[in-house]
């Protein structure tokens, strides 16, 4: 395990936002000489995040780090995360595997996961759409959904066994179309409602609800948090270490992988 300082926090000016498919790939940023300006790591991290920023490669670097393989920092951007040589000459984008005896260990999934855990530790519980075991739950899940997708209705319409299995179920919204489209319309109605969980079944059942607006709907918030956390589709479900399991998962199997 790295023993390197922890992210550090860089404030650059807004690229053009595209999303780049994250498929692993190699290819060359920028050849000409660099020299950092200091052996230090932080320094380090500076420069090469000003280098990144200059070069005006169409997205939002967001923050830069220390990665646990040497040679390499991580870059997260609004498009993933990068990881960047020193040299700012190559850049890798794709998860980052350890070779060991039991198999391999995805590094990038688990500095993710850590990411989220303290990501979501500020969530305001009363701005989640909770449904909760009647006899008290054994385990909870975080469900980024969007009540006009397939497999989140799918997922909604299976929630007595959820339930049943012990899983209490915790909604944040993840309007696909992004804030201002028709289905981020629904789901401020949804989270406006004074019976939050009865609005959003019935949208998750294709059903109208009456049209609301209140002004401290987190919807708008969650959906940047979404961002943060990379959720690229929906549903997408989080478990307690953080781990994230995109797409929807049968409540057996996903009691089992709780250890339920």
């Amino acid at each position: 395990m790295s023993n390197r300082p922890a992210f550090l926090e860089v404030h650059l000016t807004e690229a053009s936002k595209r999303v780049w498919p994250l498929t692993v790939a190699l290819f060359c940023v920028a050849s000409l000489p660099w020299t950092f300006a200091s052996a230090d790591e932080d320094h380090k991290a500076r420069d090469l995040a000003e280098r990144m920023d200059a070069l005006d490669i169409g997205f939002a670097i967001k923050r830069v780090a220390p990665s646990e393989v040497p040679g390499l920092f991580e870059v997260a951007t609004d498009a993933g995360v990068l990881y960047v040589s020193e040299d700012a000459k190559y850049v890798i984008a794709g998860n980052i595997y350890e070779v060991r005896d039991g198999g391999l260990v995805n590094l990038s999934e688990r500095k993710r996961a850590a990411e989220r855990r303290e990501l979501f530790a500020s969530i305001d519980e009363t701005d989640l759409i909770t449904f909760t075991p009647d006899g008290g739950a054994q385990a909870s899940v975080m469900v980024f959904t969007d009540t006009d997708c397939g497999y989140c209705r799918q997922l909604h319409g299976q929630m007595a066994s959820y339930l049943a299995n012990g899983i209490e179920v915790r909604y944040l919204a993840y309007p696909r179309a992004g804030v201002g489209s028709p289905t981020y319309g629904k789901m401020v109605s949804a989270w406006c409602a004074d019976d939050t969980r009865e609005a959003l079944t019935a949208l998750k059942r294709g059903e109208g609800i009456p049209e609301n607006y209140c002004e401290n709907h987190p919807v708008s918030e969650q959906y940047e948090l979404g961002q943060l956390a990379g959720i690229e589709g929906t549903p997408a479900i989080v478990l307690p270490d953080g781990q994230m399991l995109p797409g929807y998962v049968p409540p057996d199997d996903l009691a089992e992988m709780l250890g339920l």
